[in-house]
């Protein structure tokens, strides 16, 4: 918002200035409506940012275990037991979620209907981008930091990246695309002609 004013002359700083300057910007750039989560949707936002914590605290542990004394290593197997545990009750609770919410249910059911997506990454999809349905797959990718952007100048064609972006969506359909590169033919097919092309995996993975 500075930046559209600076650019619109409005160096000063007031609160009536900032309320033309706020007007002015809608007027002009007409922003996307923001898309607030559900009740539904918090709930298992809450659910999943717990197991993604869960998941970094199991693999601190199983790399802890590599490095302790053989004194410590019962400790550590049991802590590993532990949040392996815990991440299973709260699997199961957003398996009794998605049983009481029809809705949600029948969204799941075409999201995990392609080949190496599952339950986690569907959740996830609907949990954190309820946008999903509603744009077109251009402005979903956008949204999402999967859009590579052009850096171009004159004649310079520059390297073209992604930015910005929810992460959480990208690091579930990160590992959903390595398990289709395997199992999903047409996933497979592509990626397959796309690495004889010269693209990296890291990238083909997170363009999927």
């Amino acid at each position: 918002m500075r930046q559209y004013a600076r650019a619109s002359g409005l160096l000063a700083k007031t609160d009536k200035l900032d309320a033309f300057n706020l007007a002015e910007f809608g007027k002009q750039m007409k922003p996307r409506r923001f898309e607030a989560k559900s009740e539904a949707g918090r709930d298992v936002s809450a659910l999943l940012v717990r197991r993604r914590q869960l998941e970094e605290m199991l693999k601190a542990e199983k790399s802890r275990l590599r490095t302790v004394p053989p004194k410590m290593r019962g400790s550590v197997e049991r802590m590993i037991e532990t949040l392996k545990e815990e991440i299973k009750r709260l699997e199961k609770d957003l398996d009794e979620f998605m049983k009481e919410n029809e809705e949600w249910q029948a969204q799941e059911q075409i999201l995990t209907s392609a080949k190496g997506v599952g339950r986690i990454t569907a959740t996830t999809l609907l949990a954190e981008l309820p946008e999903l349905g509603k744009l077109d797959r251009k402005k979903i990718a956008a949204l999402v930091g999967l859009a590579p952007m052009n850096a171009d100048s004159g004649k310079k064609r520059g390297y073209r990246k992604t930015k910005g972006g929810r992460m959480e969506v990208r690091n579930v359909l990160y590992m959903s695309t390595l398990v289709a590169t395997r199992y999903n033919p047409l996933i497979q097919a592509q990626y397959q002609q796309l690495l004889k092309r010269g693209k990296v995996k890291p990238v083909l993975s997170l363009s999927k």
